[in-house]
């Protein structure tokens, strides 16, 4: 087979940078990491208000920003959020005296947040494959059974 033959099946490749060389998505929209401040909390109980986890935060320090994730259809807490601090030793008191505390009997946990603020929230709620009105959707489940024979 001649060279020419081959180029003319192989594909050509870009000179331009690669768009994928691990670089963060985060990075492409010009988010920056965390610089201490803010901090990620779980184990919050599901009726927690954004009142109550400010006041019980504000013992550590002033209190910027309180993002409580909830659930879009109940408006209750999904058991976790975002506090953001005055300042990166407020944060850091809080870490401290703050993580496994108590809050309306439930035990939190208080860390560092990995990103600056949270990801972008997924516009809806997935429901599973679409069905046509009044088709039912069915499943078919085999199930082998292996029984030693004897003879």
């Amino acid at each position: 087979m001649s060279h020419s033959r081959r180029s003319r099946h192989s594909r050509s490749f870009s000179r331009s940078p690669s768009r994928s060389r691990s670089c963060s998505r985060s990075r492409d929209f010009g988010e920056v990491a965390n610089p201490g401040n803010n901090l990620y909390v779980t184990g919050l109980p599901s009726r927690i208000t954004k009142a109550e986890l400010e006041e019980h935060f504000a013992s550590e320090g002033k209190v910027v920003d309180i993002h409580l994730v909830v659930d879009p259809y109940t408006r209750e807490s999904r058991g976790f959020g975002f506090v953001t601090m005055a300042s990166i030793e407020d944060a850091e008191r809080c870490i401290k005296y703050l993580d496994g505390s108590v809050l309306e009997g439930r035990v939190i946990t208080v860390e560092k947040a990995k990103r600056r603020r949270g990801r972008t929230p997924t516009p809806g709620r997935y429901l599973g494959l679409r069905t046509a009105p009044g088709m039912v959707q069915s499943y078919v489940i085999i199930i082998i059974v292996d029984f030693p024979v004897n003879q």
